[in-house]
């Protein structure tokens, strides 16, 4: 029996929370795309980790570049081997602690330090981020009937914007000082005495994406529900994915619409990836928008894209 029909077969499903557990996922992981790649810490890097913002500029798109190799190669794999090995948390947990602990290093970017630490971590994190996301959207097919997976999965999109934009709203209004006059968007200092002068403001979006993701993947670990033990060893689970890797393939070559779509959805994705991952380094380097700014242009743009989610 292959994997597929051996999993449609088995058809566990779980309870509410169960399912809560898991959309929490997304409420986790969208703060790190929302403030560290997208509208604070990546623009920050750009503009204000060196005086040579076009330098920063390329740095960055190669530092996106690498990562978005590395993802596009092995993702395939991956998500062939969580079908084939059987529990998706103990990989979820493995690039969690990657993640983490990346993120919490950018703490330490300060400007004029060399540009190359900070890049190598944010390739970390982002690889750790979309891998995670393989497993954890391996996982939804058992949780749910299979009419159920667009919506539950929408909402758990949505609920990921919410939780980016929480977060934002929280350092532009709390954390983010305007330079001229050291207040945040609400009028107040920064809290824990942040300076924008040295970055702070922009660096602690590292430790907060971090915590703030420890945190709210605990629920999928403690109530929704894994896969049963592993049925083969790693290296027999890779030769399996990789081989149905394979027949999906060829599978593809037969069913040229599936393909043409896949193509057009992989052209699409790259080129709204593209608008994100660098629109905000693009505002930060040509209208010199700091963190306070930047923050305001995210916190519509995540708007939009919450009610696009649901």
């Amino acid at each position: 029996m292959d994997i597929a029909a051996a999993r449609a077969k088995e058809q566990p499903k779980t309870t509410r929370l169960g399912i809560a557990g898991w959309m929490l996922f997304d409420w986790a992981a969208q703060p790190f795309f929302t403030v560290i790649t997208t509208f604070i810490f990546a623009p920050y890097f750009v503009s204000r980790l060196t005086t040579d913002h076009a330098a920063g500029q390329a740095l960055w798109g190669y530092t996106l570049a690498v990562s978005g190799i590395f993802i596009a190669v092995l993702s395939p794999v991956l998500g062939a081997i969580a079908d084939a090995t059987g529990p998706r948390k103990p990989w979820i947990a493995f690039f969690a602690a990657i993640k983490v602990f990346s993120l919490a290093m950018l703490w330490f970017a300060v400007p004029g330090s060399p540009l190359i630490y900070p890049a190598i971590f944010l390739a970390l994190a982002t690889v750790a981020a979309e891998f995670s996301i393989v497993f954890n959207d391996s996982m939804m097919p058992r949780l749910v009937d299979e009419k159920e997976v667009g919506r539950i999965s929408n909402i758990a999109w949505g609920l990921g914007y919410l939780g980016g934009m929480i977060v934002l709203i929280t350092v532009v209004a709390l954390l983010a000082g305007n330079p001229a006059t050291g207040k945040t968007a609400l009028g107040l200092d920064p809290l824990f005495g942040l300076d924008p002068a040295k970055g702070e403001d922009a660096r602690i979006t590292g430790p907060i994406s971090a915590l703030w993701y420890l945190v709210f993947i605990l629920p999928m670990f403690l109530f929704t529900p894994d896969a049963g033990k592993a049925t083969m060893s790693l290296g027999k689970a890779t030769a399996r994915g990789l081989g149905e890797l394979r027949g999906t393939l060829r599978e593809l070559r037969e069913r040229a619409g599936i393909l043409r779509f896949l193509i057009a959805r992989m052209i699409f994705q790259d080129g709204v990836n593209g608008l994100l991952a660098l629109g905000g380094t693009f505002a930060a380097g040509m209208f010199g928008w700091q963190t306070m700014e930047l923050g305001l242009y995210g916190i519509i743009l995540n708007v939009v894209a919450i009610g696009g989610g649901l």
